[in-house]
């Protein structure tokens, strides 16, 4: 046993061996090129002076002309202060960026869309939300990443108030959208009704707030959920949350029916499913919690770089269902399979927002995705290499979008879903071509 539990330490430690190894070798992930052919240097003349001031006018005269003129419409400005990065915290900028530039790697692989980090030097809140709506002109869409909690929450109510485009902070939106498509198959596996079952959760940040949030509007009774931060369990008579932390206080007086008090393991007894987004691991989670849950449990453990508690640690301890946010175990909870697919249908309908609905719509469409292949205990979700998922999703958010009006651009599901494979299938081939051509040399 120990040899087995060596061996799986091992290979949870090789990406950050490789990570070191790989990022030096490239030299980061990214780099800008060409989408319009230049067959030769006269070409220079009409995707510059002189030849582009025609489309300078052309889009002065009709601002929506932006979209078909440059490339705004695949844009994604992927932004961060650097101040919640991963599980490593307020790391800077600078150390943000390698994430930042892995996002955008997995907006053009997976979802074809064009996105570049901005890594951004300060930390108040107003200043950037200002800087973002700066960027509007350039961009047809805002991806939020790593900034601290609560002016995560503050930083995208307002843009999302204040900006003409899709503003999104993956942290909270995209967390509770994978993490609601696992949950809608997990209590399928051990035969629960998902609006029965009590819920766990196990802190209380940007991504389970939002989590909770999605919940709650899919329509889980807040009651059945039992939230626990830092302090303990959030309940009505908590007079020590910060009120700037108003989705918190908001919840306090409206989960945890029961009115439990306690630490963690009084939020996990006899829950039917826990969903820690806490403090990395492992033994954040002790295997003891897990045994005083109810029959069958599934245990959501998704700090990363290390879950709160192993795998193979939960499975011994009783879990029926285990997911972590890595990709390297079963049943990865990763955003990865939720934003590169919303941005990609949000951008083709040129929506102006990405509303709860439609992190909805993706989850179940994700779900449903996962379902076609068959459920099981380490089968979930659908896994990155399952590309054709990406466009069914795009499809499924885009219609929500125009369902709800948002949408500048309409089309039928048919027509989004071979838009989005299109632009899927053109940037997994271009890459592929650079990587046998050596130009993007191989490690």
């Amino acid at each position: 046993m120990q040899k087995e539990r060596d061996a799986l330490l091992a290979k949870a430690s090789k990406p950050a061996e490789d990570a070191l190894r790989l990022h030096p070798f490239y030299q980061g992930k990214l780099e800008v090129s060409l989408k319009a052919a230049v067959r030769d240097y006269n070409d220079f003349a009409i995707w510059y002076t002189p030849g582009v001031a025609a489309s300078c006018k052309a889009i002065h005269a009709n601002g929506e002309e932006v979209y078909r003129h440059t490339n705004k419409a695949n844009f994604v400005a992927v932004v961060s202060d650097g101040t919640r990065v991963l599980g490593l915290g307020d790391i800077g900028p600078e150390a943000a960026l390698p994430v930042m530039e892995g996002k955008a790697l997995l907006f053009k692989y997976l979802g074809g869309v064009d996105a570049f980090p901005i890594c951004v030097d300060t930390k108040d809140p107003d200043e950037l939300i200002n800087f973002v709506k700066l960027l509007q002109p350039s961009f047809g869409g805002i991806n939020l990443e790593d900034i601290a909690n609560p002016k995560c929450f503050y930083v995208l109510e307002r843009l999302r108030a204040e900006c003409r485009i899709p503003v999104w902070h993956d942290d909270q939106q995209g967390t509770a959208c994978v993490t609601l498509a696992g949950l809608i198959n997990a209590v399928k596996v051990v035969r629960k009704e998902i609006k029965k079952i009590k819920i766990a959760l196990i802190g209380a940040g940007a991504a389970n707030i939002a989590t909770v949030r999605l919940f709650i509007a899919y329509g889980i009774p807040p009651g059945n959920i039992i939230i626990a931060d830092s302090k303990g369990i959030l309940h009505r008579e908590r007079r020590d949350i910060n009120p700037d932390h108003g989705d918190k206080l908001k919840f306090s007086k409206i989960t945890n029916a029961e009115k439990r008090r306690g630490d963690i393991p009084a939020a996990m007894a006899g829950t039917d499913a826990v969903i820690a987004l806490s403090q990395p691991g492992p033994d954040t989670i002790k295997k003891e919690w897990i045994r005083s849950m109810a029959g069958a449990p599934i245990v959501f453990a998704c700090a990363n770089p290390i879950p709160e508690i192993w795998p193979w640690e939960a499975k011994e301890a009783g879990a029926a269902i285990v997911s972590t946010g890595r990709s390297d175990f079963p049943n990865q909870v990763n955003n990865s399979m939720g934003f590169p697919a919303i941005f990609r249908g949000v951008l083709d309908v040129q929506a102006s927002a990405i509303t709860d609905a439609m992190c909805i719509a993706a989850a179940e469409e994700l779900a449903a995705c996962a379902a076609r292949k068959g459920l099981n205990a380490e089968e979930i979700l659908p896994t990155m290499d399952n590309w054709e998922v990406f466009p069914r999703v795009a499809a499924a958010t885009a219609l929500q979008a125009i369902k709800e009006g948002l949408a500048r651009v309409v089309m039928t599901e048919e027509e989004i879903f071979n838009t989005a494979m299109g632009k899927i299938k053109r940037a997994q081939a271009q890459a592929r071509v650079l990587m046998e051509k050596g130009i993007v040399p191989l490690p």
